[in-house]
């Protein structure tokens, strides 16, 4: 049976805003994305969201559902109480252009700066081997549908506007260190991604593996094995003495 459920919706630009209610009809099996979408269809027409595929793949829905970041098509009405008020604002991390739908072209700027993949300079296309457990470790991090929740939750850029021209946050840096796993990868990521990307900026809160609707391991997977790598290239002696032994070798 249907029920009438509260919305509390962000209606506003970059220059200001509010939270308005909306009582919408709910039934059963929805999604916070029906609700905004019957919003839109009877009582808020100019109300801007952005949305596609409602499957949970393609990212474009993310927003916070009470003040948690989520992706509306994959927030079920059913977890919240029938008398429940369900706050839906925009990602607090990125401006506003209007309503629920944010710039999120930081994201694009930090995705061009990570360079492409390096195959070996010795290897033609159609040459590539590789192992499949060499495949697995860093196909994890293929699922990854750039919702960017775990860039929203991050708390580096969410509380520090000046961090972001320093910090390409767990997305990206999830990228590098797919990289830098990739058997066939010749380039050497580990000081890019403390030097230009600002791996050290992450304190392993492990905030934005909470939030990934594919359940990706961003932080013990991605992040901690790219900062132990950084750490034993800058840190352990015996690689230190080994990189100035090569290094004065190939001089």
């Amino acid at each position: 049976m249907g029920y009438e459920a509260t919305l509390r919706v962000w209606r506003g630009d970059d220059g200001a805003g509010e939270l308005r209610d909306y009582t919408v009809e709910a039934n059963e099996g929805e999604v916070v994305l029906d609700l905004i979408h019957r919003l839109q269809a009877t009582q808020a027409p100019d109300l801007a969201v952005r949305w596609n595929c409602k499957a949970g793949k393609c990212g474009s829905c993310s927003a916070e559902v009470n003040g948690r970041p989520r992706l509306l098509c994959m927030t079920r009405m059913s977890v919240f109480g029938r008398d429940e008020v369900i706050t839906v604002t925009p990602m607090r991390t990125f401006p506003v252009v209007r309503d629920l739908v944010t710039d999120v072209s930081y994201n694009y700027v930090k995705a061009r700066e990570i360079p492409a993949f390096t195959p070996p300079d010795d290897l033609a296309p159609g040459e590539y081997r590789m192992h499949q457990v060499d495949v697995e470790r860093s196909q994890e991090f293929r699922k990854c549908i750039e919702c960017f929740l775990c860039q929203n939750v991050c708390h580096v850029i969410r509380d520090h506007e000046e961090n972001k021209t320093a910090f390409a946050g767990p997305r990206h840096l999830m990228r590098i260190a797919e990289l830098e796993m990739h058997p066939l990868d010749a380039a050497d990521r580990t000081q890019e991604a403390q030097t230009e990307h600002g791996l050290g900026y992450c304190n392993i809160t492990k905030c934005c593996t909470e939030v990934c609707p594919e359940n990706i391991h961003i932080t013990d997977n991605a992040l901690i094995p790219m900062k132990e790598r950084v750490a034993d290239r800058r840190y352990d002696p015996v690689v230190w003495l080994g990189n100035k032994l090569f290094r004065r070798n190939r001089d």
